[in-house]
């Protein structure tokens, strides 16, 4: 075998038979099929027109339903960030699937998620992540502005309650995009279980979502977190789905709050702790434009008039347009303020602006991750004590620094220390270090960047320098304002925004899933960026370099413009009138990286940079010159040629121009009447040539102008040639278009034309026409909101602004269509107070259902019907019509039944529906004279019974009558025919209608008011039911409605008397008899009674004992009988079975042999017979 390797068999192609002659066709080019239909044209025809029909009209129903409504694209060209709400019962992996795909996209670690975390995801994506907890409101909250849900399912426990109640509120108030997601795969120890599992919630899925929703599998955990190829997969789903806005998405503005700041001032809120706050909250803008001065509603808190909007510069800005395949370290952008990420961590009562690099150790970015987490399990003291024993030595040399030094120099690291969060999903206390995990986040990210050695190698060289600088100006700066921290609080201490912003912790490079396609493989991707950022070096250095070699001759050029430079900034350093009237006001304003960094957390001006905050921070009581234009160069004296008369004139209102327009257009003709050929004047054109010609050194220029403007000309000419072509062809051209087409290119049109009209205008203007546009990120004070929410601020609940339209904050009479939820296990009452989730709001509200009769009439339910939809009667806040709502009897903690009780849709906004009841009137006849009786007790006065006068009665029995009139005495009484004589023991009853009241109860959820951790415990009106259950309140049973024996007495009729005249028109039958009476029996004919003997009554006996004994026997003998009659039947039958089978098979061999012999005869009469035949 020693260098002898056995040569495997070659695979010997086929070059006959039908796939050897495919492939040759193939290769030809000719196309098989085509080739078929010219082979057996028959094969391919239409069999069947009807099945013809129906298949292409299925195809065009299928076609059909995938069509939308067109909408006008209102989206900006930076559109807001997505908001992707992670859903799920609790211990189902939110929280890790989040921070593993925050990881994925920006290669940071994030340790709890509180509030929005907003990435950026690729070139043109932005993404927001919103954590959504067990509770009820929230999950209506955020189904409201969510654009894609991720419903995480824990597929070993399989479908939760929270999962379809989740789905149920999607569905009320418009469905947005959902994914499900399996997650604890990992504990099933059967493949063939796992399997099936999966594919049984994958169907349930389906049914509740659409048949073919996306159901993503996370097969198992890793060091605490999914798989990478997984997570990578999902982030790659998300980064290219496209969302189509709800309808109440696009008519309303929101803010999802990602910051909130209390503007109150200190000493008020010292005196006063219970009064409103002044407060600002920041997000972004989404939905459609925002107003200012206009009205807001905060789910679970109420309405409030805003008093001020702000737009300020993004936190989290998309990378600027470049063509590359990747985002760089510096684009990968976290912003979570909740969270404390992207610069500024939040408090309870203050706000700190963090800069990672004054507290950073080198020694804890070295270290792994994994080896972190096994120091601080084998830790044998506490945090404290080795926090106070640690030292960090800035500079090489120089002194160390131990805690108190630190703390001194920062107020922010002491708090850094340890922190206890209460999480009400897990039931226990965390402890948090934020420090160690932002050190582990930068210790990670720095980690990952391991494939291109020479980047990461100069990046970490700049990063250190530039810690090494900002920590060299934070310890300038902390010495020079450390008296000022002393007494003011942390939130209003100005810092750096630049110097914040540049220092967001660097990581590794990943691809932009947005723009690449699937199939290409990463080291592709990894190459393609590492090639043009290399490419955009070298060309910076080549430029750096001849920049640097021309610089020593350039010192002498543009003296005089240098000249004016020096000036205006000699004018601009003269001392300020601002300054000297408002103080402090100027040095903010001369301050400007200070209002950058702010980005609004102070009342003053933001930078003049900023492309879309503006402000006048120039002294306007000072004139500055402006000498910058030199009027004696030739492009100043075209700018202003054409304010003279001697200029050069526009084209549209040049008169040579237009008249040569003209000549050229209808200035040679044929007139076929007469047949004359006429020809145009050449005038102007000549003209202008010998003028031209006639001037002195400008004879290239003007040749040169001339044939632009021919140019020009020519291509008008085939602008109106193609425009009329487009006329006639839509005029007689039937290209196939349709309505729906038709209908698309017209909202097309008119989102270029909204575009193109406030293209060239700046923001602050945009916002004076338009307002606020969606994907800016505003700030809005509201005043008077109540303290408690400042108070009891929770991070983990969202605050959402919802804009309010003209007529939506008020409040009037709402006409629904209600329909019982069909899991839900209780029929709803009328008058049971309801907590409805309407629009933005969630409010109680007492109802009333009716349903409508086949006249028209609205008649009051006491309960809702089952299985179909009834109306219902609200007082609550104007919504527009056709709103979806749902309707909860409880918000208060976690049921094991089903909690959403109803669904419907408004239908009206008046009261225009009265709601009637039935009432009965009881009244008693107290005299009868034949058919016309007087009845008492129904009424009180004769006014009452004049307004019921005609009106129709009924009596128990089912004798209809009328009412007539009044009477007067006694009162209230009346006179009433009927169709029949009444009895005295008869009750008469009157049918009315009385109009129902609906209760004026509007009662706002304020769960977000409540203390952190019982914001799940909301208790509004109670139920009767509930009060006499909590009051131990019994009803005292009606005594009519008690059973009890019922004593009826026997009732004697009369006899009946028919009249002799009606007796003769009877027949015979029916006549009554004229029988006579019996008389008594003669005594002879009575038959008298014989008394036995006793030995005549022993005879007797015995013979009754013995009739008895043989009528069994008798009757035994009968029964064997029968059942030996019923065998002798069946084998009868059987045995007639198997004699017809005997006679088929005779028949048919007879038959057989009949065939036979006629076969024969047959034959050998063809064989006998002549030639001739």
């Amino acid at each position: 075998m020693d260098g002898k390797v056995k040569k495997q068999k070659q695979h010997q192609q086929k070059h006959s038979g039908p796939k050897a002659e495919k492939k040759r066709l193939k290769k030809q080019g000719a196309s098989v099929e085509e080739d078929g239909r010219k082979r057996n044209p028959k094969a391919f025809a239409v069999q069947s027109a009807i099945r013809m029909a129906k298949t292409f009209h299925r195809a065009q129903d299928l076609k059909t339903k995938k069509h939308h409504i067109p909408l006008v694209d209102r989206t900006p060209q930076e559109p807001p960030p997505v908001v992707i709400v992670v859903v799920g019962p609790p211990k189902v992996g939110k929280s890790t699937l989040i921070r593993c795909l925050i990881k994925n996209f920006t290669r940071q670690k994030l340790g709890d998620i509180c509030g929005p975390v907003t990435i950026v995801a690729g070139k043109k994506r932005r993404l927001t992540f919103m954590e959504c907890n067990n509770d009820i409101n929230t999950m209506i909250d955020l189904a409201k502005v969510a654009d894609l849900v991720l419903m995480l399912i824990d597929a070993s426990f399989g479908f939760e309650m929270e999962t379809f109640e989740f789905l149920n509120i999607c569905q009320v108030h418009g469905f947005p995009r959902i994914m499900g997601v399996l997650t604890h795969l990992d504990s099933f120890k059967n493949n063939k279980t796992q399997r099936k599992t999966k594919k049984n919630l994958k169907h349930r899925f389906w049914t509740e979502v659409y048949q073919g929703a996306k159901l993503f599998y996370l097969s198992g955990m890793v060091y605490g977190e999914y798989q990478t190829q997984e997570v990578k997969n999902l982030g790659r789903f998300i980064s290219v789905m496209k969302f189509r806005r709800l309808v109440w998405q696009t008519s309303h503005p929101y803010v999802l709050v990602d910051r909130m700041e209390d503007l109150t001032d200190p000493e008020r809120v010292r005196t006063e702790p219970k009064s409103d706050r002044t407060v600002s909250l920041y997000g972004y803008l989404r939905g459609t434009h925002l107003k200012n001065k206009g009205q807001v509603h905060i789910p679970g808190v109420g309405d409030f008039q805003v008093t001020d909007v702000n737009f300020l510069p993004d936190p989290c800005p998309l990378p600027d347009a470049q063509k590359k395949r990747a985002l760089n370290e510096k684009e990968r952008l976290v912003y979570a303020p909740m969270a404390g990420v992207g610069g500024v961590v939040y408090d309870k009562d203050a706000v700190y602006i963090d800069l990672p690099s004054s507290h950073f150790s080198e020694q804890e970015e070295v270290r792994p991750t994994t080896e972190l987490v096994q120091s601080l399990i084998d830790t044998h003291s506490t945090l404290d004590a080795k926090m106070s024993a640690s030292k960090v030595c800035l500079f090489h040399g120089s002194a160390t620094l131990d805690l108190a030094d630190i703390n001194k120099q920062s107020g922010e690291q002491k708090r850094l220390e340890e922190e206890l969060i209460w999480d009400p999903n897990t039931k226990r206390e965390r402890r948090k270090v934020i420090l160690s995990e932002e050190d582990q986040d930068n210790a990670s990210g720095s980690s990952s960047d391991e494939n291109d050695d020479s980047e990461s190698e100069q990046e970490e060289a700049e990063d250190d320098d530039e810690e090494n600088f900002s920590i060299f100006l934070k310890g300038t700066q902390t010495k020079s304002e450390k008296d000022a921290t002393i007494s003011v609080p942390p939130v209003k201490k100005p810092k750096l925004k630049e110097k914040v912003i540049s220092e967001v912790p660097v990581f590794a490079d990943s691809e932009d899933e947005l723009e690449e396609s699937e199939g290409e493989s990463e080291a592709g991707r990894a190459g393609d960026g590492s090639e043009e950022d290399e490419e955009e070096s070298d060309k910076g250095s080549e430029a750096e370099e001849e920049e640097h070699g021309k610089w020593a001759m350039r010192w002498k050029e543009d003296l005089q413009q240098k000249a004016s430079e020096a000036f205006l900034r000699h004018q601009e350093a003269a001392p300020n009138l601002r300054k000297v009237v408002y103080g402090s006001v100027a040095e903010a304003d001369e301050s400007e990286d200070v209002d950058a960094e702010l980005g609004g957390l102070f009342r003053i001006s933001c930078p003049l940079e900023s492309k879309k905050f503006q402000a006048n921070s120039l002294d306007c009581s000072r004139f500055i010159p402006d000498i910058s234009h030199n009027w004696d160069l030739e492009e100043m004296i075209n700018l202003i040629k054409d304010c003279f008369v001697t200029g050069k004139w526009e084209e549209i209102q040049d008169a040579a121009t237009l008249l040569k327009e003209d000549e050229e257009l209808y200035g040679d003709f044929e007139d076929l009447e007469k047949g004359g050929v006429h020809m145009g004047q050449p005038g102007h054109e000549y003209q202008a040539e010998s003028i031209m010609n006639s001037e002195d050194g400008d004879e290239d220029e003007e040749s040169q102008v001339k044939v632009d403007d021919e140019e020009a000309q020519k291509n008008k000419r085939l602008e109106k040639k193609r425009k009329l072509k487009e006329r006639f062809d839509v005029d007689y051209d039937d290209s196939g278009a349709n309505y729906f087409s038709d209908l698309k290119d017209e909202m097309q049109k008119q989102a270029e034309l909204n575009r193109a009209e406030f293209e060239d205008v700046d923001d602050e203007t945009r916002v004076q026409y338009l307002g606020f546009w969606p994907g800016m990120y505003v700030r809005l004070e509201i005043s008077s909101l109540p303290s408690e929410f400042v108070a009891n601020f929770d991070p983990h609940y969202p605050i959402i602004l919802g804009g309010l339209g003209s007529s939506e904050g008020n409040v009037g009479y709402l006409q629904m269509r209600l329909k019982k939820h069909r899991w839900y296990n209780r029929i709803l009452k009328t008058r049971d107070p309801l907590i409805l989730s309407l629009g933005w709001r969630r409010f109680q509200t007492i109802p009333l259902y009716h349903i409508e009769d086949h006249n028209g009439r609205h008649r009051l339910l006491k309960y809702t019907p089952q299985h179909m939809h009834c109306g219902a009667s609200i007082w609550g806040p104007i919504t527009p019509q056709g709103t979806g709502f749902l309707a909860l009897q409880s918000t208060a903690g976690t049921k094991a039944n089903f909690r959403i009780a109803a669904t419907g849709v408004v239908l009206d906004l008046d009261r225009s529906v009265t709601i009637v009841k039935k009432l009965k009137l009881i009244g008693y006849p107290y005299k009868i004279f034949k058919n016309t009786s007087f009845i008492k007790g129904m009424f009180n006065t004769v006014l009452e019974v004049a307004k019921f006068e005609g009106a129709s009665v009924r009596t128990v029995s089912g004798i209809r009558g009328q009412i007539k009139k009044a009477l007067s005495s006694p009162p209230g009484a009346y006179r009433a025919t009927f169709e029949d004589r009444l009895l005295m023991s008869d009750i008469v009853f009157l049918r009315s209608w009385y109009p129902v009241s609906v209760p004026q109860l509007y009662n706002p959820v304020t769960s977000m008011l409540l203390p952190v951790g019982q914001k799940g415990s909301w208790f509004g009106m109670r139920t009767l039911g509930q009060l006499k259950q909590d009051l131990a309140i019994r009803n005292k049973p009606n005594t009519d409605s008690l059973y009890k024996s019922v004593a009826r007495t026997q009732r004697h009729f009369n006899a009946l008397h028919i009249p002799k005249e009606l007796q003769k028109a009877l027949p015979f039958k029916s006549k009554p008899k004229q029988q006579q009476a019996k008389g008594k029996t003669p005594r002879d004919l009575q038959r008298h009674s014989v008394i036995r003997e006793p030995h005549e009554r022993k005879v007797a006996a015995l013979l009754h004992a013995l009739n008895t004994v043989h009528s069994y026997k008798r009757k035994k003998a009968h029964t064997v009988q029968h059942a030996k009659h019923k065998e002798y039947l069946q084998q009868k039958e059987k045995d007639e079975e198997d004699k017809l089978k005997r006679q088929k098979q005779a028949q048919k061999k007879m038959y057989q042999v009949m065939g036979q012999k006629d076969q024969k005869k047959h034959r050998s009469s063809l064989k006998g017979a002549p030639q001739d035949d």
